[in-house]
């Protein structure tokens, strides 16, 4: 009997983490969060587990995100959530080690890239391969990224990093990524609530708010919700009503950056193409770009039309997994040990 190599996906976002199995899918997705003993710095509980320790822990173990800004912060906690990720994906009866491609940012380093390649290698692939986001994420939403008279305009918008890209004939023209997406929505809430209300409040909390009643730009209906958490001065719990405007005032100055990240490029953009993204629009993939009202706000700032993906937060993971399957066809794009 002969036994055919499995090939893996892997989104390693900095929020969360998803594996693709080609023929079956979305087979893992879990935050990209470790929770580690601080006497013997073993690694005690990885993904949903690990989340659910954030905030609620003893003073000697700590839960926390590897990945920041979408590039390793902490190697070994990687290597160990990629090995824990590939185990979980794998079939039970499989023994051979898997081809693993993970995506990473646009703006990546050659040193971080081979960082994300040895951790993989490490974790138990047998070859890792690695692709830039807005490649990925456009083969997701279904781009046709080869076509020679086509301009296309990504923005890959994370918890880590916003990466956006003009891609032409299969490769990325002009980019940029910056360091602003979801986690810095969330810390923006979080000064905002300590600030106004002297509240603190968790990153669990503060993106709650985000996805009920976070706005891009501010709204005639505004809606409502109830917030719990910490006093600073009393010490006590405390509940408070907040509504979606003074959140759209106070994640300002990070979608400010996102838009900015945007301008670069389209500014960049070669004449040629420039009339093709008139036409084509703008694209928005990844978990953040699904924050209420983002589209308005990006055409309104840019004058370009601008739709949002179906299923955004997959487009990177299903990119991955038209990439295993025709790893020949996107051979210039792979960096891969």
């Amino acid at each position: 009997m002969i036994f055919q190599r499995i090939k893996l996906g892997i989104d390693l976002g900095t929020a969360n983490t998803l594996v693709f199995l080609p023929g079956v899918g979305v087979v893992v997705d879990e935050p990209t969060v470790v929770a580690i003993s601080e006497q013997d710095k073993k690694i005690l509980a990885v993904g949903n587990e690990a989340k659910e320790m954030i905030g609620k822990t003893p003073e000697n173990i700590t839960a926390y995100k590897p990945m920041q800004g979408g590039v390793i912060a902490d190697y070994r906690a990687t290597e160990a959530l990629l090995r824990y990720f590939i185990n979980k994906a794998l079939p039970k009866w499989n023994f051979l080690k898997p081809d693993v491609l993970i995506s990473v940012p646009a703006g990546i380093t050659s040193a971080e890239r081979r960082a994300v390649i040895d951790a993989a290698i490490r974790a138990g692939a047998k070859n890792a391969y690695v692709m830039k986001e807005p490649i990925l994420a456009a083969i997701g939403a279904g781009i046709p990224i080869y076509e020679s008279n086509k301009g296309h305009v990504v923005v890959d918008i994370g918890g880590g990093t916003t990466d956006v890209a003009v891609i032409s004939l299969g490769s990325i023209v002009h980019s940029s990524s910056v360091k602003s997406a979801g986690d810095k929505i969330d810390l923006a809430i979080i000064e905002h609530m300590k600030k106004k209300y002297s509240l603190a409040i968790g990153e669990r909390t503060a993106e709650e708010i985000k996805k009920t009643i976070a706005s891009a730009i501010i709204l005639k209906e505004e809606l409502v919700m109830s917030v719990r958490g910490r006093h600073y001065s009393e010490g006590l719990p405390k509940s408070i009503d907040i509504k979606s405007n003074e959140i759209t005032l106070a994640i300002g100055e990070v979608l400010g950056q996102i838009i900015g990240a945007i301008k670069v490029v389209l500014a960049e953009t070669p004449p040629e193409l420039a009339s093709d993204i008139m036409d084509q629009g703008i694209i928005l993939t990844g978990g953040t770009s699904q924050l209420l009202n983002l589209t308005k706000l990006i055409e309104n700032k840019t004058g370009v039309k601008v739709r949002l993906a179906d299923n955004p937060l997959h487009c990177v993971v299903y990119g991955t997994g038209q990439a295993l399957e025709h790893l020949g066809s996107y051979k210039k794009a792979l960096s891969s040990k």
